[in-house]
């Protein structure tokens, strides 16, 4: 007699989402069509063993570009419970709209043997042409979302180029007025700007003008978004004034990229008045703030800070008549704002740089401090890793409400036309975007480093013991580079006299290595 074969019940999870909470209200709305789509596909396949689970993984309101989502994370934690084999959507948008996250979502499927079923795009994962048609299908999504960037960015362009302003925060000298999105001149900074305009041609240093407009309380341009947002309003510094005294749009023009077009909006500032500054500010070989190279072999550049103002120093050096050349780290609040504003100011390199060094040394010679100094490491790090998790929640609820504000958006687009103010919104909200995804991968690299960097305290002494023999061993260049792995920071406090110095843990891997590849050679 034949014995009947039982059919594996195959429980399914239907998962439902929509970006906004548009019409969620009604009572039947969108999850419930994609939830009736989906029941209706399992029973065709109830033959097969399909049965539909009766929890509702529902996600209302909630963009597919991250994977910040309550129902989801359920879904998730379920499967990895063991209680679904199969994953069914209505479209595969509803699941994702990030390759990148799909991938992940797909790894995690496969890991746990579970299957994913679209219900309007007929296939499923279980084969490996149903993999194939699913990444090329995520591919023209992404490529879908790419190309409407690249028109919002050349609209943006367009506008620009015809002179109007396409939104953000005006400069000082200019106000939008409500209902707008023209650049007006506000009579009372207009003057503040030509003043300022006028002070860098009497006082013909940065610096001189900084100080002056902190005796007269100017401050930089201070706006109130339309959610009500305070933003700007921050005391002048050398890179803001530089900015300032280098704007095209003062002269009645706007720029784009590296082009320059005549604007729509009023000049400020006389030509002939922005010409003298210009050629003033070329003279005194301003670069605007930007990085200054390594030149002279600062040991603790980008390491040392001034701790009374919470901020870097920075390396310096001057010549004297006869050739020699001293060197400093100067603290950037006293280079930006003035000596008077820095209880620190300035500290000579050579002094600072040997102290580091020989503090290193005392702790390799030394083996109840190595230990000590790797036990703080190790609180150290683990305190970095709480902070970079609390940093990534943030930031993941941040994206998470830029990329429901751009679906609204986008939305909303097509009616608008070429509103600027509409397309202005549209690219900060991309440019938030992109570089926030940016820092989440930043993140996650940096706590997995952090995590892998736990160091043996036994083993450190040891390595620590040996660091003078390497030391010596090093050319400048690589001294500096060892120094950058093995310091964290340093903290020096001019006024109290004092430095603290903070360690990588996974530096003393590095002379570990170094040391291992010396005995080799």
């Amino acid at each position: 007699m034949k014995k009947t074969e039982t059919k594996k019940t195959i429980r399914c999870a239907i998962y439902t989402r929509k970006s906004t909470e548009e019409g969620l209200d009604q009572e039947f709305n969108s999850l419930d069509a994609q939830r009736g789509s989906a029941e209706n596909f399992i029973a065709s396949q109830e033959s097969e063993g399909w049965v539909a689970l009766p929890t509702h993984y529902d996600d209302g309101g909630f963009t597919g570009g991250n994977m910040e989502r309550p129902a989801l994370k359920q879904m998730m934690a379920d499967i990895d419970k063991g209680k679904i084999d199969c994953v069914v959507v209505y479209k595969v948008d509803r699941l994702s709209r990030s390759l990148l996250d799909f991938s992940r979502i797909m790894d995690e499927f496969e890991q746990k043997k579970v299957s994913f079923v679209s219900v309007t795009q007929q296939f499923n994962t279980t084969c490996s042409m149903g993999r194939l048609t699913l990444n090329i299908l995520l591919s023209f999504a992404q490529f879908e979302r790419e190309i409407i960037s690249e028109r919002t960015r050349d609209k943006i362009a367009a506008a620009r180029r015809r002179g109007k302003w396409s939104g953000g925060m005006p400069v000082l000298g200019y106000t939008i007025p409500e209902g707008t999105s023209k650049l007006v001149v506000d009579p009372m900074e207009a003057d503040r700007v030509r003043a300022i305009f006028d002070l860098y041609l009497e006082r013909k240093s940065l610096l001189g003008v900084v100080a002056e407009l902190d005796r007269r309380c100017w401050v930089a341009k201070q706006w109130t978004t339309r959610k009500g947002t305070q933003r700007g309003g921050r005391p002048f510094c050398k890179t803001s004034l530089h900015r300032l005294l280098t704007n095209v749009t003062y002269l009645g023009k706007l720029r784009y990229k590296d082009e320059i077009h005549e604007g729509e909006h009023e000049a400020i500032v006389d030509e002939e008045v922005w010409k003298k500054v210009q050629a003033l500010m070329n003279r005194n070989g301003r670069s605007g703030g930007g990085e200054v190279k390594n030149k002279f072999g600062a040991l603790l550049r980008g390491l040392l800070r001034c701790k009374p103002c919470d901020c870097t120093m920075i390396p310096s050096h001057s010549t004297k008549p006869n050739g020699k050349r001293y060197r400093y780290y100067v603290c950037a609040m006293a280079q930006k704002r003035g000596w008077a504003n820095c209880p620190t100011k300035s500290v000579p390199a050579g002094e600072i740089e040997n102290f580091v060094v020989d503090q290193i040394r005392c702790i390799g010679r030394d083996s109840d401090l190595a230990r000590k100094v790797m036990e703080q490491a190790g609180v150290q790090s683990r305190t970095q890793i709480a902070a970079l998790a609390n940093e990534e929640h943030l930031l993941l609820k941040n994206l998470s409400l830029w990329q429901t504000q751009l679906g609204e958006v986008l939305r909303k687009l097509p009616a608008m036309g070429e509103d600027s103010v509409m397309l202005g919104i549209l690219a900060d909200l991309q440019d938030r975007i992109r570089e926030g995804e940016k820092r989440l991968a930043t993140i996650r690299i940096e706590s997995d480093q952090l995590a892998r960097s736990k160091v043996d305290p036994d083993s450190a002494t040891e390595t620590l013991a040996h660091f003078d023999d390497l030391w010596q061993s090093l050319v400048p260049r690589e001294q500096a580079e060892l120094i950058q792995m093995l310091i964290q920071s340093i903290e020096y406090d001019g006024e109290a006299g004092k430095i603290s110095i903070a360690f990588h843990p996974s530096g003393i891997g590095v002379i570990e290595q170094r040391l291992l590849a010396g005995a080799t050679e």
